[in-house]
């Protein structure tokens, strides 16, 4: 079976004894970035160092990433920590997806593989230098056997191993197979990092040149001979289930193979994308809504705020609140903030390609995020041993944590899908845009009911804070993801509460970029900034004042504030905010410069942004990160909400009523990375939680108006 890509015939199916990463794994398809500068042939072409460095005769080193590139960077940054200590050539360096592995390849945060939590560089930093450093000392091992002379002679520097005294030089292909057979030493001595080389400096992405050329290999871009292409129709109310269906009109559409019922809908199977989208759209579905959520966002709402009077679970409960709100003199402050289901809209939605093996066995391609979960899913749902069941990672468009799912539900439905065939034919399983804006998963809703105390001398004495709604790990019990950012507040207030409510609906919850800290940040950051602003307190300053215990937080809000100039005069017609937030162990503080535009909504003009993410493995990367979650986060607060109108039926569905933010929006943005000595912590969710609290605080003092409800379109609408 011959295996392609639509763009270009030069990705052919790697089938026999194509190129081999370390493993008999072919055949398979590898991203371009793989492909380029490493030469196909038999398995001698690469030597294996570990399970992460993979040397070529041309001398290209290959670092195998347990982390999936969907944008954020992992295969650029987990290659410049092996490039470091193995003291190579940038020019030298590819990375590629590693195989499914839970043991070999997980992430030491999670304990099984997968990519999330902003957790690739700060899991692999250690892990991925030792790795580097090992091979390094066997190809000095391999020299120093090969030219007869003591290894600690032997320098290597930009690719080269070098014997001064003999003159003697090599790359390291030439002495890869020779060091592959050598004992890698059980501690490798690591590099100093004030002996750094590249990392730290600005070094071009490794998939940038392959995204932008258009040879990038996605799931989407991968075919087969005689392919079925699948969709499946879904209800548009969360819970329901399918209770009749009448496909003739469906069968009679040109190209419309077959159509099955599966357990998340109805499967449409067809001999290309257009029948199967044109067979579905003519499907006469009758739903079942007994278990379904027929309940209105705004009814949830009303439901959810019946909760703050009850009693909840306890996150933090610092000194004696309700004495802080009773004393005399005490002014005090509320709010009540309404925060709706977010969908993460990728650019590339869901979508998986089943290939069964003569042997028996299926080959998985799709963007795996958990890749280890999803090969198990498949296995379960196809009755077969995991053992076959293949799972070959592919780069991805986006997943902002949608891909990131115990379970794998996806998978549960595109193994169903494949399942219900006999298997005889390659299947490709989409979803559209419709279906990933309207499919679940989404960032939960939630309502925060804020109370803030302050003295005769200005300052906040008392803090009290309820979260209500669903817990996105589905605890019965306190879910941290609920609350952190708000239970480990890192202001200085005395007299701190923090009380969680968890609610149940059938709309299905999942982490969104930044988790938690997208709706705390909000909720703590403005709620600060008001409390401030009613006792005179410059923003900054303010914040400065109780941040005296926390010097990373000090030092990014400090940094971000002489990069406005903060305390400078700003434009007629304009204001700024500002912002700060911990999250993934990483320090973000922002600036944000705003006016109101022609339409009545906030014009953003500049963010201002500082990082403290520990030592910065790539710069450039890191800042890309921070500009790209502030322009998700900017598209988030001021446009986005999913919302269930009546009878609890989804209203939005694509790009025009769920939109992201649009390139003549996006605000000019600078970026200064702390330095540090700290080991590397998360950059891919960092950048979000700051800029929707600086623009509502900027917002607010601005027009006086505070911000209840997001997105700030509807509201300004209303």
């Amino acid at each position: 079976m011959t295996i392609h890509t639509i763009k270009s015939t030069r990705r052919s199916f790697l089938a026999g004894a194509g190129l081999v990463i370390g493993f008999t794994l072919a055949p398979k398809v590898f991203s371009a970035n793989a492909l380029e500068g490493v030469q196909a042939g038999g398995a001698e072409t690469l030597s294996a160092m570990n399970a992460f460095v993979k040397i070529g005769a041309d001398d290209t080193v290959t670092v195998l990433s347990k982390h999936i590139e969907f944008g954020q960077g992992p295969f650029t940054g987990l290659a410049t920590i092996v490039a470091e200590e193995l003291d190579a050539d940038w020019s030298q360096m590819r990375a590629v997806h590693s195989p499914a592995d839970d043991k070999v390849y997980a992430n030491l945060m999670f304990g099984l593989q997968g990519t999330g939590g902003s957790t690739a560089i700060a899991n692999s930093y250690d892990q991925l230098r030792k790795a580097g450093a090992t091979a390094r000392a066997m190809l000095v091992a391999a020299a120093a056997a090969e030219w007869n002379v003591p290894a600690s002679e032997i320098t290597v520097s930009k690719g080269r191993i070098m014997h001064a005294g003999s003159g003697k030089e090599s790359g390291f292909g030439a002495l890869a197979a020779k060091a592959a057979t050598q004992t890698p030493p059980a501690e490798p001595k690591l590099k100093d990092p004030k002996d750094f080389v590249l990392i730290g400096k600005e070094l071009p992405k490794l998939d940038t040149l392959s995204k932008t050329n258009g040879t990038a290999v996605y799931t989407l871009d991968i075919t087969a001979d005689n392919m079925l292409y699948a969709v499946v129709e879904h209800p548009a109310h969360f819970g329901a289930t399918v209770k009749s269906f009448d496909d003739s009109e469906a069968r009679k559409v040109a190209g419309v193979v077959d159509i099955k019922q599966v357990p998340q809908g109805v499967a449409v199977y067809a001999d290309n994308t257009f029948a199967a989208l044109k067979g579905r759209a003519a499907l006469k579905v009758e739903w079942d809504l007994s278990k379904a959520e027929t309940r209105s966002s705004d009814q949830l709402t009303a439901d959810y705020a019946k909760l703050f009077g009850e009693k909840g679970l306890q996150a933090t409960h610092n000194g004696d609140v309700d004495k802080a709100f009773g004393a005399a003199g005490v002014q005090s402050l509320e709010a009540t903030i309404v925060f709706p289901f977010l969908a993460h809209a990728p650019m590339e939605p869901l979508d998986a390609v089943f290939i069964k093996r003569p042997d028996g066995s299926v080959d998985v391609y799709n963007g795996a995020q958990f890749p280890g979960m999803d090969k198990n899913t498949a296995a379960k749902v196809l009755d077969l041993d995991p053992s076959k069941v293949r799972i070959n990672t592919q780069i991805t468009g986006g997943s902002f944590g949608r891909k990131a799912q115990f379970g794998s539900p996806y998978m549960q439905e595109a193994a169903a899908v494949f399942g219900a065939t006999d298997g005889t034919r390659p299947l490709k399983h989409m979803w559209t845009r419709e279906d990933d804006i309207r499919g679940g998963y989404y960032r939960p809703m939630y309502v925060h009911k804020m109370r803030g105390a302050m003295d005769t001398n200005g300052q906040i004495v008392g803090w009290d804070q309820t979260i209500v709604g669903q817990s996105i790990m589905g605890k019965a019990d306190l879910d941290d993801s609920s609350v952190e950012g708000a239970s480990d507040l890192p202001y200085t207030i005395p007299n701190l509460r923090v009380i969680s409510h968890n609610t149940k609906l059938e709309v299905p919850p999942l982490w969104w970029r930044s988790v938690g800290h997208t709706h705390t940040g909000f909720a703590v950051e403005t709620f600060v900034d008001e409390l401030l602003q009613k006792v005179g307190k410059d923003p900054v300053e303010g914040r400065l004042a109780l941040l005296q215990k926390e010097p990373r937080h000090t030092g990014t809000l400090k940094k971000v504030a002489e990069m406005a100039n903060w305390g400078s005069p700003i434009p007629e017609g304009r204001q700024r905010g500002v912002a700060v937030v911990k999250s993934f162990g990483s320090y973000v503080a922002q600036i944000v410069e705003i006016s109101l535009g022609e339409d009545g909504t906030p014009r953003v003009h500049k963010v201002w942004c500082a990082v403290d993410c520990g030592i910065a493995v790539n710069p450039n990367v890191i800042a890309a990160q921070m500009e790209g979650g502030i322009g998700y986060g900017l598209g988030a607060v001021l446009f986005d909400a999913i919302t269930l109108g009546e009878g609890g039926k989804i209203v939005q569905s694509n790009f025009h009523d769920y939109r992201s933010l649009r390139i003549n929006e996006m605000p000019a943005v600078e970026v200064a990375i702390i330095p540090s000595t700290e080991k590397p912590t998360g950059v891919g969710e960092p950048g979000v939680p700051p800029v929707g609290p600086a623009v509502a605080n900027a917002w607010r003092r601005l027009t006086n108006n505070p911000v209840r409800q997001l997105p700030l379109v509807n509201v300004l609408s209303a």
